[in-house]
């Protein structure tokens, strides 16, 4: 059992572990049915599945759907929040980059707007 989950035997809700399988680019990562995509791929160890503009990874920052630094690409729909989607049986997620969109490749350092370098 994983430390992330509460046992089917243990939990007063009476919730089933229905498991369920997604693809990660390529990849079949497994899971419970309830969890997110976000809660999918950490149960796998996988923490970071995205790239900053910078280049530095990122995966799940806030876990609410505040910060958009979980976003991936589920079918064909760009953008998902990974902590806030469910998983799906099935579901194909492709992970991506602020590089994909078309965004400069470096980030402004901390503290500095864009646009007002000197």
């Amino acid at each position: 059992m994983s430390p992330r989950r509460v046992s089917a035997g243990s939990d007063a809700v009476g919730r089933q572990e229905l498991p369920l399988r997604i693809t990660v680019d390529g990849e079949p990562v497994d899971g419970i049915a309830g969890q997110t995509i976000a809660g999918v791929m950490l149960a796998a160890d996988r923490l970071a599945w995205r790239q900053g503009r910078s280049g530095a990874p990122r995966g799940v920052f806030c876990g609410i759907g505040v910060c958009f630094d979980c976003l991936v690409t589920v079918g064909e729909d760009r953008d998902v929040r990974a902590c806030r989607r469910r998983a799906r049986d099935g579901d194909v997620v492709t992970t991506q980059s602020r590089r994909d969109a078309g965004s400069p490749e470096v980030e402004p350092h901390a503290g500095e707007l864009p646009g007002t370098e000197d």
